[in-house]
């Protein structure tokens, strides 16, 4: 038998509407902050992520999926968004046609690491990008959006961690610092770490090992040492997160894990998904679209692990949605009215109606169980002595209740199906 590879999963009909529900919210709020969705391919040029994540990232040296096409051309399954968006936004000229861009996102994402709870191969993320302003304003509303998407989860266990990264000179300066201060502490490192050392030592404050943890416990802080404007546009960061009632805590040892990173970084973790507890993390990149190759733009986003987050919403039980319901089960009588009631399903999914009816050629008590089954608001009964009057029989399945109708009045059926959905679910 042939399965899913190691490391992807079906997301069977039963999951979808958790999915859904997650996906409308997403829209809802971006949306109402004014960010247009955009959708970029699932494979880009190798060399986008090489020079926008960096060579010595994880996600580089360890996690891409790429492979050489029929032209030998180098293609790499996108495992970030970001360069994506950023590549999308130089080609197309966006920042020629406005100032301020703001995008949104779903995608599946793909890095091949070790699968776990919460995180597959291919992996589905959402997350936002605005291009275009250095302003602290938009800092503090990308981090109030991804609050607020994960509260509208009825996600308690949150907590939001903010740290300034500063400007690269200042940040350079203060990896001398580092440097110097694990000098002598470098061998009882562990290997990656000893490896980030000599290319990108602040990726030690990212490293899992308990012992690497316990050396740098007691390092000096990158915030003590960023410059006045960071520290500037921090404190108005943080201002506006309190004004906005988000609560938040300043984790000094939170680094990002990629290269194009500068001033305000976040994440949002949970307490209910196990050791890898990132919902979502993102923040100031004011360098990257000029590594890429267009003007200098300053920008600031986050993304978002879906699958992650809809563990945390399984364990703490938050997103309670109703049972999935259809509209009309149309009951056939007689055999020899099969085709009828296929005419009659017909009619009633032109009007939107949520409609299924028998395709196995069961007995009408069968066809009542699987009605019974799919939670049928309501079972139109077509056949019998009240077929031959020119007659339908609709029954109301919460109270039992049937009511007659003339065959040739089904706009009076749909427009009281209309009414009785309406009245229990006023947005539908």
């Amino acid at each position: 038998m042939i399965k899913s590879i190691t490391g992807t999963k079906d997301i069977l009909p039963a999951e979808i509407p958790y999915w859904q529900r997650l996906e409308s919210i997403v829209e809802k709020i971006f949306s109402s902050f004014n960010y247009k969705e955009i959708r970029t391919p699932v494979f880009e040029e190798t060399n986008l992520f090489v020079r926008s994540i960096g060579e010595e990232t994880d996600i580089v040296g360890k996690e891409m999926y790429t492979f050489n096409d029929k032209s030998n051309a180098s293609i790499t399954l996108k495992p970030e968004m970001t360069a994506s968006v950023a590549r999308a936004f130089i080609e197309h000229s966006f920042g020629k046609l406005q100032p301020l861009n703001k995008f949104y996102y779903i995608s599946p994402m793909f890095r091949q690491e070790r699968p776990q709870a919460g995180r597959q191969r291919q992996f589905h993320q959402f997350g936002g990008e605005a291009l275009g302003s250095p302003s602290p304003l938009l800092d503090a509303e990308i981090i109030i959006i991804a609050f607020r998407i994960l509260s509208s989860l009825n996600l308690k266990d949150l907590t939001v961690k903010i740290n300034s990264l500063g400007i690269p000179s200042s940040r350079e300066n203060y990896k001398n610092i580092l440097r110097k201060h694990l000098d002598d502490k470098k061998n009882q490192l562990s290997e990656d770490s000893r490896k980030r050392f000599d290319k990108n030592i602040l990726r030690i404050f990212d490293s899992k090992v308990e012992l690497d943890q316990e050396i740098i416990k007691n390092a000096p802080v990158l915030i003590d040492f960023i410059d006045e404007e960071s520290k500037n546009d921090f404190e108005l960061v943080k201002a506006l997160l309190k004004q906005s009632k988000v609560p938040f805590e300043v984790d000094t040892k939170l680094v990002r894990g990629l290269d194009y990173y500068t001033k305000t970084t976040f994440e949002i973790v949970s307490g209910k998904v196990g050791s890898q507890n990132a919902l979502c993390g993102g923040g100031r990149y004011d360098l990257l679209i000029e590594q890429l190759g267009g003007a200098p733009t300053p920008g600031v986003g986050f993304a978002a692990g879906m699958e992650r987050i809809l563990l945390a919403c399984q364990n703490e039980k938050s997103l309670n949605l109703p049972g999935e319901k259809i509209d009309l089960y149309i009951t056939r009588v007689d055999e020899d009215l099969t085709q009828k009631v296929f005419e009659l399903a017909v009619y009633f999914r032109q009007e939107s109606l949520i409609v299924e009816l028998d395709y196995l050629g069961r007995s009408v008590k069968a066809q009542m169980r699987e009605a019974n089954k799919l939670n049928a608001r309501f079972v139109l009964f077509v056949g019998g002595e009240e077929f031959k009057s020119k007659k339908l029989i609709l029954k109301i399945m919460s109270t039992g209740e049937q009511k007659e109708y003339p065959l040739e009045e089904l706009n009076e059926i749909k427009s009281f199906i209309y009414g009785e959905v309406y009245k229990s679910y006023p947005n539908y």
